[in-house]
């Protein structure tokens, strides 16, 4: 029998679609900002906020990953079978 390594990767189309729908969801964002009839201190204000919840958002996916790999036993072929008893 054969051992997988237990980790996912993602296929190429998940991925681009990923990059797609982030840089489609910035970019409709931004033109917003900009198109809105307001003072510049406010499109100012709420693009600096944008990009601290991107910037979050990206942290705390970072995180949640880390803790769930953490959280996972990784199996290692060459450890031995000696330390189980």
């Amino acid at each position: 029998m054969s051992e997988t390594s237990g980790k996912q990767q993602n296929t190429a189309a998940f991925y681009g679609q990923a990059v797609a729908s982030f840089s489609i969801a910035m970019g409709a964002t931004a033109i917003g900002i900009f198109k809105l009839n307001a003072d510049a201190w406010v499109r100012a204000f709420l693009g600096i906020a944008v990009l601290y919840l991107v910037t979050s958002a990206f942290t705390l996916s970072k995180v949640i990953r880390d803790r769930q790999e953490a959280a996972t036993p990784s199996y290692s072929p060459f450890e031995s079978s000696q330390r189980a008893r």
